[in-house]
């Protein structure tokens, strides 16, 4: 099983649309219109083209050629210029055979390449475990929990948060 990352693009319109459509939403976040239509993707395209490479990398995952996921790496702004925040999502099939982990290392490494961060922050909801552990298998290090945090569906979870620091 090979992981690549795919410089998103006009030309996987349909894939993007595909996967968000498709993607367990219970721990993503709430600005992912559902359903994903197509001027969804046409105006996250246009942001991914013009903010790629200059604050942040988006990047489509791939297994074996197929796209199963996103994962990008966004630098902030103001005094916080120097961080950026990581994010991902992955189709469930995908789960549990290491592809978002190995995503993961490549992003981190291309974004502290190419980036002008020295660090880099991942928000997770306090019940997935999994992507708690995307993090720690990437050196990521626990650095504190954001009582109450996060309201979705109803629900009020606690956010970890993570962070990795250039070496």
């Amino acid at each position: 099983m090979e992981v690549t990352l795919i410089k998103w693009n006009k030309s996987l319109k349909d894939e993007l649309i595909r996967i968000c459509n498709s993607v367990d939403r219970s721990y993503l976040s709430g600005r992912i219109p559902d359903p994903y239509t197509s001027e969804s993707a046409d105006w996250w395209l246009g942001m991914v083209a013009e903010h790629d490479g200059v604050d942040g990398l988006f990047r489509a995952v791939a297994v074996d050629g197929e796209v199963v996921g996103t994962i990008s790496v966004e630098q902030k702004g103001d005094v916080f210029c120097k961080d950026a925040e990581i994010g991902f999502f992955l189709l469930t099939e995908y789960w549990s055979k290491g592809v978002m982990t190995e995503a993961a290392r490549q992003i981190c490494e291309m974004a502290f390449d190419e980036l002008d961060i020295i660090r880099i922050t991942g928000l997770v909801y306090s019940p997935n475990r999994a992507s708690q552990r995307v993090l720690e298998k990437n050196g990521f290090e626990t650095e504190g929990r954001q009582k109450n945090a996060i309201f979705k569906n109803g629900s009020v979870y606690d956010a970890c948060l993570y962070g990795k620091l250039k070496k």
